[in-house]
């Protein structure tokens, strides 16, 4: 499973391991066990810092394929069930490294709210190892672990523990459970965690910053395409600039296959998030990651307000937080989410594997979500609204090719239908005859458009019925030292690489803003510290 070139990574990776690290497999028999054996003995064999040990842990673990990570002969807290194999395996090698005594990368104020939980939190989170939005929530909930020692987070294989996904009916991942109660299902960030987590202990949040950053420059909000250029092209200029993102890549994290950008033959929306984030380590970016902006105080000179509490005074914002899934909006949809309804083909498609599905959307994340699904599913219906389809003409002649997929055009989606908690078929009504019909199926994949993260703003700056932030060709919106770029404006054609220019863009007109501005910027700040000193 780990070859020569993995071993050899990981033995530079734990070069500088600080405490000992072991891994404790929970004793006993299980068809799986060799090989996880094998998998954990290798990992200890690149260090003589990490060990590998039996023992029966008295009901710590939950089966013979499980184990825990130990730092210097104390839990942590952390535990996978299962092989941490595929995307995983980074969750892994990040506990052994943050365990061993690398640095946590959360931000300070988020610290500071996990540490201040004081009841026992136990969470499982169950995944499929071909998902690329779960790491984040392993990884997540492995810091916490680490931060504080009333959390455990447990890493959970639903490939390997059918029983447990049958039980609970399980049909979504990531899906996370907190002391044996659903607490989040399906898509989710570690933003969104921590939110969950303060709305659930309301009393942390007595320990919320009330710090204020220094003046700021520019302060992007958003860690997509849009938002990661932004702020490049603002830290080249010299400026002072701060990043706030619910994760870094942002809704490009969710593609697999990126073929369209130009001068990158092939990537993957995962690989460019990374690579995305290596290009602003390059330069003095301050990025305040799995945090969300609660308000925007508009004044000559700008507040951002955190969730954490924390206060960010700029000069300008550049708006740049992408947009979401759209969703049906029909009866049965939000109900059955993670029992049958679903937005990720690449993260739920697994649970389908044998069954019959449906995509509802013909452009072309609809019909690659399609010929994803074929491959794995018994059948995939495709439902187009349209009377043609809209997706890239490539895509629709590789769907017709596949013995699989059926695709019905001129239909509107009415219902999804659901028996015993699990979704079993979806109504929809042809539009030329006007008569209705139920598809029988286990699953649908809802893939019709985005919608754009512009609620937070209420109304600060001027949006369409949509949505959309009204812009101009410099970036500019209704409110002067404000910009927004990328999928949340009226900018059409969403892709990546106009995301990317429409981010350079915003830098370069609030830069042009600022030679003019910004020393009578500063000096308004310097007064107002200065006034809010004397009143103190």
């Amino acid at each position: 499973m780990l070859n020569a070139d993995i071993l050899n990574a990981l033995k530079s990776y734990t070069a500088n391991l600080q405490k000992p690290v072991t891994f404790v497999l929970q004793s006993g028999e299980h068809p799986k066990r060799p090989e996880l054996v094998k998998f954990l003995t290798d990992i200890a064999g690149v260090s003589d810092k990490i060990a590998f040990v039996e023992r029966n842990t008295q009901g710590q673990l939950r089966s013979p394929i499980s184990f825990a990570i130990e730092a210097e002969g104390e839990d942590t807290g952390i535990r996978f069930s299962g092989i941490p194999g595929g995307h995983e395996f980074n969750s892994l090698v990040l506990a052994v490294l943050q365990a061993g005594g690398s640095a946590i990368k959360l931000d300070d104020n988020i610290k500071s709210l996990v540490a201040a939980i004081a009841e026992p939190l136990q969470f499982e989170v169950f995944v499929s190892l071909s998902c690329h939005n779960c790491p984040d929530v392993v990884q997540a909930l492995n810091q916490f672990a680490l931060l504080n020692a009333n959390i455990q987070s447990e890493m959970i294989d639903g490939g390997l523990f059918q029983d447990v996904i049958q039980v609970r009916d399980i049909q979504g991942v990531p899906t996370v459970y907190l002391n044996g109660e659903l607490f989040a299902s399906g898509k989710v960030t570690a933003a969104e965690l921590v939110q969950k987590l303060i709305d659930r202990y309301p009393e942390i949040t007595q320990r919320k910053s009330t710090a204020v950053m220094p003046l700021q420059d520019v302060t992007v909000i958003g860690g997509g395409p849009a938002g990661v250029s932004a702020a490049i092209y603002s830290a080249r200029k010299g400026l002072k600039v701060t990043l706030i993102a619910d994760r870094i890549g942002g809704q490009v994290k969710d593609t697999m296959d990126i073929e369209n950008l130009i001068s990158v033959t092939k990537t993957t929306g995962p690989q460019l998030a990374g690579a995305l984030q290596a290009h602003m380590a390059e330069y003095d970016i301050t990025i305040k990651e799995h945090l969300r902006v609660t308000n925007v105080e508009n004044d000559e000179i700008k507040t951002v307000v955190l969730s954490s509490g924390e206060r960010i005074p700029t000069k300008t914002i550049i708006i740049a937080t992408g947009a979401k899934w759209r969703e049906l909006g029909v009866p049965g949809e939000k109900e059955n989410i993670g029992n049958g309804v679903a937005y990720c083909p690449h993260c739920d498609g697994p649970f389908f594997k044998g069954k019959d599905v449906a995509v509802v959307g013909g452009g072309n994340s609809g019909i690659e979500a399609a010929l994803d699904l074929s491959g794995i599913t018994k059948s995939v219906t495709v439902l187009e609204f349209n009377p043609e389809l809209k997706a890239d003409k490539v895509l629709v002649d590789k769907a017709y090719g596949k013995s699989n997929i059926t695709i019905l055009k001129n239909v509107a989606t009415q219902a999804v239908q659901a028996e015993n908690g699990k979704v079993n078929g979806l109504k929809y009504m042809d539009r030329a005859t006007k008569t209705e019909h139920t598809l029988k199926l286990d699953g649908v994949f809802v893939q019709i458009g985005l919608v754009p993260n512009s609620d937070f703003l209420g109304g600060l700056v001027e949006r369409t019925r949509f949505g959309e932030i009204i812009i101009n060709e410099r970036c500019e919106t209704s409110i002067k030292g404000i910009y927004a770029a990328g999928d949340v404006t009226t900018v059409p054609y969403k892709q990546i690489v106009i995301s990317m220019g429409e981010g350079a863009k915003a830098s370069l007109a609030a830069f042009e803003y600022l030679l003019k501005e910004g020393d009578y910027l500063t000096a308004v700040y310097q007064q107002k510290t200065s006034d809010a000193l004397e009143v103190a």
